[in-house]
């Protein structure tokens, strides 16, 4: 049985779309809600209901478990995100109820710059939350990923968004010349599957990203161009960008970028290009190829 925290994301419905097609059975941990789950349809898979708080339901989920992909975060919340339940003492409490299960294999999904150092809050807690994996005793795999994009994702889906609620300008900040490396949704599920079979890949940390290197103004141009919606491209200097996403997410809920993803453009964002081949024989996709997903 394997576990999925975090399957109603973005990331973790890919994922357990992928694992019950190689014939996995799954579990996916959901947190307490009125709302009904976004899982995905038509797929088969036990749910367990805990909050990353609750000890006891994740100690519950854990029977019978011998894979845990751990993909549950709060940087999708924003301003509104406490790291510090969530991502850090989160991650310590389901890892250690993974290794009194002893599970055999724990997956987690963190981010390129990760760092204890970092003056930003989701990659000093991406940091935290990996030493806390390292040193637990299960055999571990720690993907630090590039961006990654696809259908419902917070880069492109979400500037698709703002371009059209936004008339005539897009702002963006600093010049827009962050290099990033765009990795597509299913390429990067498709490691997390074949890391399963791949002891090579056993208490690793790999950092992946897709096959170029781009911009984030390039990025915006490739949805406006696949939106057919034109804007007016100006620079803002970071923080005021930072400040005016601030104040929307408090007062729009669902407000399509969150201030984590600001901060995630505020350096170049890179890593080897060919890990994903080298590692795992796959030819990762361009985002050239892959937006069809926003038209219309």
């Amino acid at each position: 049985m394997i576990l999925v925290t975090g399957g109603t994301g973005f990331i973790g419905r890919a994922l357990i779309r992928h694992l019950v097609e190689s014939d996995y059975e799954v579990r996916t941990l959901i947190r307490p809600s009125e709302q009904s789950p976004d899982l995905p349809h038509g797929i088969p898979i036990e749910a367990a209901v805990s909050s990353l708080s609750d000890e006891r339901g994740i100690r519950a989920a854990m029977v019978g478990v011998d894979t845990v992909y751990h993909l549950a975060g709060a940087e999708w919340r924003g301003a509104r995100a406490d790291l510090m339940k969530t991502d850090i003492q989160g991650t310590r409490r389901v890892v250690e109820a993974a290794k009194e299960a002893k599970v055999k294999r724990f997956f987690f999904v963190s981010h390129l710059g990760a760092d204890r150092a970092s003056a930003y809050p989701v990659f000093k807690a991406k940091a935290i939350s990996e030493e806390f994996i390292r040193r637990s005793g299960v055999d571990y795999t720690i993907l630090r990923t590039a961006i990654v994009y696809g259908p419902g994702d917070g880069l492109t889906t979400g500037l698709a968004r703002i371009l059209h609620s936004i008339p005539l300008f897009f702002f963006t900040p600093g010049d827009g010349q962050v290099l990033l490396q765009p990795l597509w949704v299913d390429d990067l599920v498709t490691c997390l599957n074949w890391a399963l079979d791949d002891k090579d890949t056993i208490n690793a940390t790999i950092e992946i990203g897709g096959p170029e290197f781009v911009t984030f103004r390039q990025i915006v141009e490739l949805v406006m161009q696949e939106t057919s919606i034109s804007r007016t491209i100006i620079s803002l200097p970071p923080p005021y960008i930072r400040g005016m996403t601030v104040i929307f997410e408090l007062i729009y809920r669902g407000f399509p970028v969150s201030v984590y993803w600001i901060d995630y453009l505020a350096a170049n964002r890179t890593c080897s290009l060919d890990t994903i081949p080298r590692v795992f024989g796959l030819l990762p996709a361009r985002i050239s190829n892959r937006l069809g997903y926003l038209r219309g």
